[in-house]
């Protein structure tokens, strides 16, 4: 069993651009986002000792595992990143909103639904790079417990929905939440609103 969260909101998720591997730091709402999963995860796992946190190398990501570390108080310096576990990369999408890159992009967006647009890119990550990395890394996790990954929007959708044996249409509308804690058991995952009691541990 890992505990699985998304990074706090961003300056650019607020002006709703797309981020991909480029980075904006998080706003003050992101922080108090990044805080209550925080206290949530307190409420879930009690003494903290032991756990490690992985977090993407992206520095919303990283910033958010810091303050999670801060309510647990494990020290910032253990928190391990990975790769395999940042945002798909857009490419030169990056950084723009949906309007920018329809006006530069018209054709690789034509027939694209809501949830598959991310992976026509012209020089960004296909679906089975993204899919190939979050299996290795997912794989890796497997034999790990007391652990708790900070991700990302897209990458987390995928990384669940790998998990729990979805089929990847189903995993690519799964629920993007910065107010929730994922418990991710037995093939199961589980929600944790943040904003809410959490369960008893397990």
């Amino acid at each position: 069993m890992f505990y699985l969260t998304l990074h706090g909101e961003t300056e650019w998720n607020r002006d709703r651009r797309f981020q991909g591997q480029l980075d904006s730091p998080l706003t003050e709402h992101g922080v108090e986002q990044a805080h209550r999963m925080g206290v949530t995860l307190r409420e879930l796992i009690g003494d903290a000792t032991g756990y490690v946190i992985v977090s993407s190398p992206l520095g919303r990501a990283r910033r958010t595992a810091e303050i999670i570390c801060e309510v647990l108080g494990i020290e910032p310096g253990q928190i391990e990143t990975d790769a395999r576990i940042a945002e798909i990369n857009l490419g030169s999408w990056a950084g723009l909103t949906r309007g920018e890159v329809e006006a530069r992009w018209p054709r690789p967006l034509d027939g694209a639904g809501r949830y598959d647009w991310y992976f026509r890119s012209p020089d960004g990550e296909t679906l089975d790079d993204l899919t190939a990395r979050v299996r290795q890394w997912l794989a890796d996790a497997a034999g790990r417990d007391r652990m708790i990954a900070v991700s990302h929007g897209v990458t987390s959708r995928l990384l669940r929905g790998l998990y729990g044996g979805l089929e990847t249409s189903e995993a690519l509308s799964l629920e993007v939440s910065r107010d929730v804690v994922f418990r991710l058991h037995d093939k199961c995952v589980d929600r944790v609103p943040c904003d809410e009691k959490a369960p008893p541990k397990v």
